[in-house]
């Protein structure tokens, strides 16, 4: 549905405003809210004075003025509701005063993963020498105790005022929990060991989250009574209800490779299939004078019992509300253009909470939404099919590719691969999904039946095993997926300048859209081809902060070594090494042990000496027993991990690299044996990791 001029979307054409001032006060870093609010008021009075003396004044000959007015208004709107959303910016912050104990409210459903719970709870009150002081913040408390697993949302707790800002990213690549997390306002995080934390009361949280939350294990629990697989309980609960907490790496990494990832995330595509049901059920009232409004009260109510049933999923609650305008606009206007729609819901959502803007599945649901409006048309015209099967399929493959194509650059961007054969994977589960979620939701809905409610278990069970068996074939498939892809912003935004002007051009058939998108195809060839010369051209020696092991990356091109004391398949080395080797785009490398000998045509290490380009590093550990350096030796660089002992006098004239997994006892010790001593260090722990760049030539 593409409109052929900016009336017939006119929330579009207002939202935009809206969203550039979110997006500016994420950018700045100016915290007061004063300015913006002040600003706001003032242009708003002056469009109201306006609007009063409209005919007097002649307003009407200008008029541009009331538009630019109404952006302006909704530009500081955007602003001001993003400094106000920052909990960092209010006054009672927890962190703005000294304290020695927290009243805390758990306001997350505890995760269990491994042996810790974690949770995010609100600070109401700090005690200081017995003084309690209302306050306000997040905090993400972390607790490694058996009895905790008990833990349950609103349970009110007394914890020590101990906390630590989030860490940044340390290495090249690395995720960036701490803007995660800053995105969805939680700056500080706890860790505490049992007895550390005094559960006071319960009940404190808000009383229909806790039931939803209550009702959602209940009905994990009915699945687990009547289903055996394990495997398949958990993409049922994940895939029914949004829980997520029994779901392996192994299935995430299987649905993320075929391109189905988005079935796993309860949100826009599980409610629209409960609205066609809803829809299909009811559409008998259509035959009455008021069917039609009792209809969409009906679909409308039961869709909110749904995502009632999801604990109130953030992604099901935006669909929600999205699908409820949709609804309400349909049954009281003859037309309404669904982006208006889109666009009305997404700046309720934003009004809430401003930081949704910042949320890759906020991002990518509303991306595919509107890429399902306005290219799956588009596409399906390309091909008329008579057969009425054929022409079935068709409808469900343009579905698949509009969503895809819309929704490829910032997947690329954010998860750094595309899923070829997403085509076969969608159509293989189009069946499957609708048999799961009908027979999962009746099984749910109904009460325990005998037999009945087995064989319902039963037909999910298979359901999800013969689906997961066909996605495994895909995944194992050749070229299944092409990975490592890594796009700077302005690549990601030159694409998605590509995928519009051209599928606008397939619109409207005007030439100037083809030398557009092929301007911006020549800069985006020109970007990567750049990028790809710099990464042949450059070596660099990289000292990594992996907390309590030793990492180093020699880099030479697009090979590389990585010498680590962690193993390839560790989850710390895909965490904290395996991007940054992706983001440098080294495809050919190998990864040694710290006591390896190498003898490579770039790298030479013998024992503890290591020779790289034209700079030579020494290796101290806890076992290093070296007293004194042969002069000759010409060492640049000693890298000192696990406490090593070290004599001063073979630090002079070298950069010494102080490794992570030093301790804070050994660093402090270090800092004070060289105070009087011109020596040149990085210290790696709490910091990010040291990069010695080079050109080849």
């Amino acid at each position: 549905m593409i409109a052929k001029h900016k009336g017939e979307i006119p929330v579009i054409v207002l939202i935009l405003p809206f969203l550039a001032g979110i997006y500016g006060a994420l950018l700045c870093l100016n915290s007061n809210s004063t300015p913006p609010l002040t600003a706001l008021i003032v242009f708003s009075l002056l469009f109201i004075g306006l609007n009063l003396v409209y005919t007097r004044l002649r307003v009407y000959k200008a008029r541009w003025l009331g538009g630019v007015l109404i952006s302006v208004i909704l530009f500081l709107l955007g602003w001001f509701v993003a400094i106000q959303h920052n909990e960092l910016n209010k006054a009672n912050h927890f962190s703005k005063k000294p304290a020695q104990q927290f009243v805390a409210i758990i306001t997350s459903e505890p995760k269990v993963k491994d042996d810790l719970v974690r949770f995010t709870a609100d600070i109401k009150q700090s005690i200081n020498n017995g003084q309690a002081y209302k306050t306000s913040g997040t905090l993400l408390i972390s607790i490694k105790d058996e009895l905790a697993k008990n833990l349950f949302y609103g349970e009110e707790l007394l914890i020590p005022a101990k906390y630590a800002p989030v860490d940044p990213p340390y290495n090249p690549g690395e995720f960036n929990y701490k803007k995660y997390l800053a995105n969805k306002n939680v700056h500080y995080q706890a860790f505490f060991y049992p007895k550390q934390y005094k559960i006071i009361t319960a009940g404190k949280g808000n009383p229909v989250i806790a039931y939803a939350l209550q009702l959602r294990q209940n009905l994990v629990n009915k699945l687990k009574a009547n289903m055996q697989d394990t495997t398949a309980i958990a993409v049922a609960s994940t895939l029914i209800l949004g829980y997520k907490a029994d779901l392996s790496n192994d299935i995430l990494q299987a649905y993320s490779k075929t391109g189905t990832i988005h079935i796993l995330s309860v949100s826009g595509g599980h409610v629209a299939v409960i609205y066609l049901l809803l829809g299909w059920m009811l559409s008998f009232l259509n035959r009455y004078k008021r069917g039609r409004i009792l209809k969409a009260i009906l679909i409308i109510a039961l869709i909110w019992a749904y995502a009632l049933l999801t604990g109130f999923s953030p992604a099901v609650c935006r669909a929600a509300v999205m699908i409820s305008l949709v609804i309400t606009g349909k049954t009281y206007s003859r037309y309404i253009n669904n982006l208006n729609l889109l666009a009305a819901s997404a700046f309720a959502l934003l009004l809430y909470d401003p930081f949704l803007l910042t949320d890759v599945g906020f991002q990518l649901s509303y991306l595919a939404v509107g890429g399902l409006v306005v290219f799956q048309p588009i596409v399906y015209n390309w091909f008329n099919f008579k057969n009425r099967i054929a022409d079935k399929i068709w409808l469900a493959c343009s579905v698949s590719i509009a969503a895809q194509v819309i929704t490829f650059p910032l997947s690329a961007y954010y998860f750094h691969q595309f899923p070829v054969y997403f085509l076969v994977s969608n159509l293989l589960i189009a069946i499957p999904i609708m048999v799961i979620m009908y027979s999962g939701l009746l099984l749910l809905i109904l009460p325990q039946i005998p037999y009945i409610s087995k064989a319902l278990g039963y037909v999910l069970e298979q359901s999800i095993l013969l689906m997961n068996k066909a996605l495994a074939f895909i995944e194992h498939s050749p070229y299944a997926s092409i990975g490592k892809i890594w796009l700077n912003t302005v690549e990601y935004l030159l694409l998605y300048a590509i995928i519009i002007l051209l599928f606008y051009f397939l619109y409207d058939k005007k030439k100037w859209l083809i030398s557009a998108t092929l301007a911006c195809m020549l800069v985006f060839s020109v970007s990567i081809s750049l990028k790809q010369y710099r990464v042949n051209d450059t070596q660099s020696l990289t000292f990594l902060n992996l907390r309590k092991h030793a990492g180093i990356v020699f880099k030479d091109g697009n090979q590389g070594v990585v010498l680590t004391d962690l193993p390839e398949t560790d989850k710390n080395f895909k965490y904290s090494i395996q991007p940054g080797l992706d983001s440098s785009m080294i495809t050919d490398y190998k990864v040694y042990s710290l006591n390896k000998n190498i003898h490579l045509p770039y790298l030479l290490k013998q024992g503890n000496l290591v020779a790289f380009q034209n700079k030579k590093l020494l290796l101290l550990n806890d076992s290093s027993q070296i007293q004194s350096i042969p002069q000759q030796a010409a060492i640049n660089y000693l890298y000192i991990s696990d406490d090593a002992f070290v004599d001063t006098n073979i630090i002079k004239n070298k950069t010494l690299i102080i490794a992570a997994s030093n301790s804070d006892k050994y660093i402090a010790g270090f800092k004070e044996n060289i105070k009087n001593t011109p020596v040149n260090y990085k210290i790696l722990k709490r910091n990010k990791s040291f990069i010695i760049t080079s050109n080849r030539y």
